[in-house]
């Protein structure tokens, strides 16, 4: 089978994984509010539940070592997101949330780690590292999907409950679709790490940390603060699915760039800084800074993952799962850390301010630090073929 209906079947998947089976609770949250399940300090808790979630699925990842491991992870991680999302159209209250969130978030995290440690080097092996970066758009599409169909359900006057329901209806039809073309571990999957690059990982992880840190926070709280600004009116439903599609669009953006070591580090810290004008837009508090808040932080975010993914090929080409790995994980303490912070801001100051002011300073700072991240020399970039007598990806279907 050619890679392109493998590399489809991945864009997919993270649809699934976290456009649905992690990002569906964004929507979900003026629901939540509004039926009296939970409060603003108890949706903070439940998504700081769904990242720690991640953060344990990401370091789970790391020690995938076999194909048997990684399969099991990868059809797990998808199985679970749909199984978990369905089961939520019964729970009812704080902590039946916090729990199917968990799970959700360690789901997700085994599908992300091993839909990218197989479908990138599957592409490059493929000649086709354009396609490749745009699987990383799949989660912005289906951000927009969860966000048009809590649209239609909110105008429609349904409960959160039912639409739950229809995120895991939807989520089980495409997993089916898309089960017989997903990428398929070989026996020589999850090679471990080059000691010679743990400096350079060790610091991209810090700037990921930041990065989770701050984007999360607007990411997890956009639906609600615009029902708060528009009074729970449909428009407002209209802002996270417009986060979606800036999300896609911002990742076939990137994509176009000039593939080299110092054009994929210039691409990272812009998309950082914009980031985090985005989350100081929020402050604004009105729908223009709204607005603007989902331009500027939509565009960049799944850029600014394929970036990292990128820019992590160009600084530690060999053990390319257990580096995601890392890195994931690092990002999930910064995404974990957001939510708790949202939640001590809401006890504190009863909103979100504090914490954006934080998160803001956070991707400002992360960019900073990019700026001073080691360079990579062209000679020991990743290219885009393997070379010869390399043996074959862990994505290969050879």
């Amino acid at each position: 089978m050619s890679a392109r209906p493998r590399l489809l079947a991945s864009f997919i998947a993270l649809m699934i994984a976290m456009g649905i089976g992690r990002f569906a609770l964004t929507p979900q949250m003026p629901h939540l509010l509004s039926e009296g399940q939970i409060d603003l300090t108890g949706a903070g808790l439940i998504a700081a539940a769904n990242y720690l979630g991640y953060f344990v699925g990401a370091v789970d990842s790391i020690f995938a070592r076999s194909h048997h491991h990684v399969r099991g992870r990868l059809y797990g991680g998808l199985w679970l997101c749909v199984l978990l999302t369905l089961a939520s159209y019964w729970a009812h209250g704080f902590w039946p949330h916090v729990l199917l969130r968990f799970g959700t978030g360690v789901a997700s995290a085994w599908a992300l780690v091993m839909i990218t440690s197989l479908s990138q080097p599957l592409a490059l092996a493929a000649g086709q590292p354009r396609l490749g970066a745009l699987v990383f758009a799949g989660p912005g599409l289906g951000i927009l999907l969860t966000g048009l169909l809590a649209l239609v359900s909110n105008l429609l006057g349904q409960d959160s409950a039912t639409l739950w329901l229809v995120y895991g209806a939807v989520a089980l039809v495409m997993l089916l679709a898309v089960l017989p073309y997903l990428p398929r571990p070989t026996a020589n999957s999850a090679p471990t790490a080059s000691a010679g690059r743990n400096q350079s990982i060790a610091h991209l992880g810090w700037i990921y940390f930041l990065f989770g840190l701050g984007y999360i926070i607007p990411a997890t709280f956009l639906s609600q603060m615009a029902s708060a600004q528009f009074s729970g009116a449909w428009q407002a439903d209209l802002f996270w699915p417009c986060f979606g599609l800036a999300a896609a669009l911002g990742v076939v953006v990137a994509s176009l760039r000039r593939k080299d070591p110092n054009t994929t580090r210039r691409w990272l810290m812009t998309t950082l800084w914009l980031q985090g004008a985005g989350v100081f837009a929020c402050l604004l508090g009105n729908g223009w800074g709204l607005a603007l808040g989902v331009s500027l932080c939509g565009a960049p975010f799944l850029a600014c993952m394929q970036l990292v993914m990128a820019r992590l090929r160009e600084i530690a080409p060999h053990g390319y799962q257990r580096s995601t790995g890392l890195l994931t994980a690092s990002f999930a303490m910064g995404q974990l850390s957001g939510p708790l912070l949202a939640s001590v801001s809401s006890h504190l100051s009863g909103g979100l301010h504090p914490a954006l002011v934080i998160a803001g300073c956070g991707l400002l700072v992360a960019g900073a630090l990019l700026s001073r991240q080691p360079g990579v020399q062209a000679h020991e970039a990743v290219h885009d073929a393997p070379a010869p007598g390399r043996t074959a990806h862990p994505g290969s279907t050879r």
